[in-house]
């Protein structure tokens, strides 16, 4: 008897799932029928990709960590491998005091490991120095669950090298509050170093060695040279088109005896022997409708972020910097919280000739801005990179991107709520799956990650009594 698997969610979690399942019902001749369920009329989710004359523009996401491999297979299992190219390893800058000062040299995620260009760094006072020195003589931290980055930082190198250097390069990768999110559920790899050596920055040196290479160094990220949404576009190819249901959302999830009943928005219901869910976490307490398990997913803040792409004429840049972006520090007086030199850090994305610029806007504590009208953010934008760049035209065209409460934020004690979360389905509801960038990681490579893990799940759940099946990837 064939088994129903339905998936809710289309964006990058959803997607890989049902790939990968369709690619085992095809090898192994898997007695399953495939539903993925997508509440708006497109796939893909925050991956979005605008070619325009020539450029090639993301709304969402712009890469994946080339150290993280499961990307990189996707993509040759799609058969695009040859499309994946490595970014520029340019100077990065941070914005501090209306000036750009460079990333200081061996420095990781901002944790210095070679202590020269850290002292000699104009980023931090001297003060400040002497304050991050400290890391070497500190004890180890003594906490019992969970804190903050923020509270983990601040106590061990200080506040000047938090707010002048940390909190640009880490806020910027969940768009959130580092004052506010788990240490545990995001960085959890800078606790144990110190715990091992007293020190993150002994530890780091130790363990993450800065590597001395010869000739030029590749960048530490990779993308698809035709736009990350090329990876959708193949993966919907791979589907049949009646496994694929768009513009229906699934509002309520009922356990039946052995079966699991789906009620979706158009009033109809459908009967599933497994359920893959990769949706946001603030759709889930109603979905379930269990308060106790669920509910606290309630609280849980999302941020929202909007970036602005901006498309010149090389002449237009009258005071060019050699580099590929900078972040803000947020104790400057600007609205902007980043800009990549999109033309110099990724070449293919923008023709000979031509500067493209993406500014990021949207700080925890000022949402407002995302809701400002496409002239204004790239009024506001432009104004901001006047201070540091002598731009001296308009653009030619331009791109605005908005993403509403998007972005999940890992707040403390974010492992104890997704720990709970899943030890209820594991006893109450065996067969269904909660993964998505709200739970276990939120960049490319960690949604594939759940979405390879779901189906292994899967087919365990539903064929355990089958040796011979086993997930081939």
């Amino acid at each position: 008897m064939k088994k129903k698997v339905v998936i809710l969610g289309g964006g990058i979690t959803g997607l890989t799932a049902a790939y990968y399942l369709k690619q085992e019902q095809k090898k192994q001749n898997l007695p399953v029928d495939i539903q993925l369920i997508e509440a708006s009329t497109k796939l893909g989710g925050k991956i979005q990709t605008v070619r325009k004359n020539g450029f090639v523009i993301e709304r969402g996401p712009d890469s994946f960590l080339a150290r993280k491999k499961s990307a990189y297979r996707l993509a040759e299992n799609l058969g695009i491998q040859n499309q994946i190219v490595h970014n520029t390893a340019g100077k990065a800058y941070v914005l501090v005091n209306n000036q750009l000062y460079g990333m200081p040299e061996g420095s990781n995620m901002g944790i210095p490991t070679q202590i020269k260009p850290f002292l000699f760094s104009g980023l931090f006072s001297p003060a400040g120095k002497v304050r991050a020195g400290l890391d070497f003589v500190l004890p180890k931290t003594q906490v019992e669950g969970d804190m903050s980055l923020g509270a983990f930082f601040r106590r061990r190198l200080g506040n000047e090298v938090v707010e002048n250097l940390i909190e640009p390069l880490l806020s910027g990768i969940y768009s959130g509050d580092i004052d506010k999110m788990s240490l545990m559920a995001t960085f959890p790899q800078f606790f144990h170093l110190e715990q091992k050596y007293q020190s993150i920055v002994r530890g780091m040196k130790k363990e993450m060695p800065v590597k001395k290479s010869k000739g030029p160094r590749k960048g530490i990220f990779q993308t698809v040279s035709t736009g990350l949404e090329t990876i959708v576009e193949r993966i919907e190819q791979e589907l049949d088109q009646n496994e694929i249901l768009k513009g229906v959302q699934a509002i309520k999830i009922d356990k039946k005896n052995n079966v699991y009943e789906i009620t979706l928005s158009n009033q109809s219901k459908i009967e599933a022997d497994s359920i893959i869910v990769a949706l946001p976490h603030r759709v889930i307490p109603d979905l379930f409708n269990e308060d106790t398990v669920f509910e606290p997913f309630r609280k849980v803040p999302s941020t929202s972020v909007a970036n602005v792409a901006l498309a010149f004429p090389e002449s237009a840049i009258k005071n060019d910097i050699n580099g590929t972006g900078f972040v803000v520090s947020r104790n400057s007086d600007y609205n902007i919280t980043a800009c990549t030199w999109t033309h110099k850090k990724w070449p293919h994305a923008c023709p000979k000739g031509k500067v493209l610029l993406r500014c990021y806007v949207g700080r925890p504590n000022h949402q407002d801005i995302v809701d400002q009208t496409d002239e204004e953010l790239v009024k506001i934008v432009l104004e901001d990179l006047r201070k540091t760049m002598d731009i001296a035209e308009e653009p030619e065209f331009y791109v605005v991107s908005r993403w509403k409460e998007a972005m999940p934020q890992y707040t403390i004690n974010h492992q104890e709520r997704t720990k709970h979360m899943q030890h209820y389905l594991q006893n109450e509801m065996p067969g269904v799956s909660v993964i998505g960038c709200s739970f276990y990681g939120s960049g490319l490579p960690d949604c594939i990650d759940q979405g390879e893990k779901a189906v292994k799940d899967t087919i365990q759940y539903l064929f355990s009594g089958q040796k011979e099946v086993v997930p081939s990837y």
